[in-house]
């Protein structure tokens, strides 16, 4: 989600993102490879996510939803896509990152989102 969001904000390459986000925590050799191939994939997906996004949330324009909140949603969306982490635990997992980076708003939001989603994909 990090990585998403300063790709965002700052218009840099994610393979460089990626590179600094790992250089500034020691992390074992799994989680990093498992962190930047999860990162560059979203980041590669994102545009089919934001598709999705847009749809999901006739309301909230794409620029009108939070940065933070637009980094989880990609990212969920993408694992979701990929599959191979079950549903449920993609959507808690996207929910407690809103909690803690951004709103229980947000949270709400991003819940009602891929919940829609997912009862729609079915």
């Amino acid at each position: 989600m990090q990585a998403l969001y300063q790709v965002e904000q700052s218009g840099n390459e994610i393979g460089q993102v990626v590179e600094n986000l790992l250089a500034e925590e020691k992390y074992i050799p799994e989680t990093q490879t498992f962190a930047a191939t999860l990162a560059r994939a979203a980041w590669a997906d994102h545009q089919a996510a934001d598709q999705i996004i847009t749809s999901m949330s006739a309301d909230w324009p794409l620029e009108r939803i939070g940065k933070v909140d637009l980094s989880i949603l990609r990212l969920a969306f993408y694992e979701l896509k990929e599959g191979s982490t079950p549903a449920s635990v993609v959507i808690d997992e996207a929910v407690e990152l809103a909690k803690k980076y951004s709103t229980t708003e947000a949270a709400k939001f991003i819940n009602g989102i891929l919940g829609t989603y997912l009862r729609l994909r079915k």
